[in-house]
C-alpha cells in the first residue's frame, strides 16, 4: 500500500495552537519584564536566536494545555529544548513573579480587590481529616 503525496501545500495556521499564540495586550506587559540576552558565543555569531515571543507562546501552550516538554515539537511552535531552557532562565529571574504582580495590580484598578475578607493561607473550609472534639 503506498500512500498519496500531497497536493497542496499544508496551511502554516495550526488549529491546534493557533487559539494558544500570545496577544498583543499579554506580550506587552510580559516583553518588558524578560531579561536582555547576552550573546556568549566566542565569536559574537552562532545560531539564530528563537524570538522570546514564540518561546514565551510555547511556555504558555505547556502551561495551559498540560502537555509534555517533549510534546512541544509536534505543535510546530519551537523546540522543546528551546522552550524549556527559557522558561528555566525566565523563572530563575522572577519574570513569572513579576508578571502575576503585574496582573495583580492590574485587576486591582480595574476591578478593586477586597483584601479584607482574605485569609493568610486562603483557607477557609473545614479540615477533611478533622477528627473528634474531645480529644485527650
Amino acid at each position: 500500500m503506498t500512500t498519496e503525496k500531497r497536493k497542496r501545500k499544508r496551511t502554516p495556521n495550526n488549529a491546534t495552537t493557533s487559539k494558544y499564540h500570545l496577544s498583543d495586550e499579554l506580550w506587552a506587559v510580559l516583553a518588558p519584564l524578560i531579561p536582555p540576552h547576552e550573546n556568549t558565543h566566542r565569536f559574537g555569531g552562532g545560531r539564530p536566536r528563537t524570538p522570546d515571543r514564540t518561546c514565551a507562546t510555547a511556555i504558555f501552550f505547556v502551561l495551559r494545555t498540560g502537555c509534555q516538554w517533549g510534546a512541544l515539537d509536534e505543535t510546530g511552535i519551537c523546540p522543546h529544548s528551546t522552550a524549556y531552557d527559557r522558561f528555566s532562565l525566565w523563572a530563575e529571574a522572577g519574570v513569572f513573579e513579576q508578571l502575576w504582580r503585574a496582573g495583580v495590580e492590574q485587576f486591582d484598578e480595574l476591578r478593586g480587590i477586597d483584601w479584607e475578607w482574605l485569609s493568610m493561607d486562603g483557607s477557609m473550609g473545614k479540615a477533611p481529616l478533622g477528627g473528634e472534639k474531645k480529644r485527650r
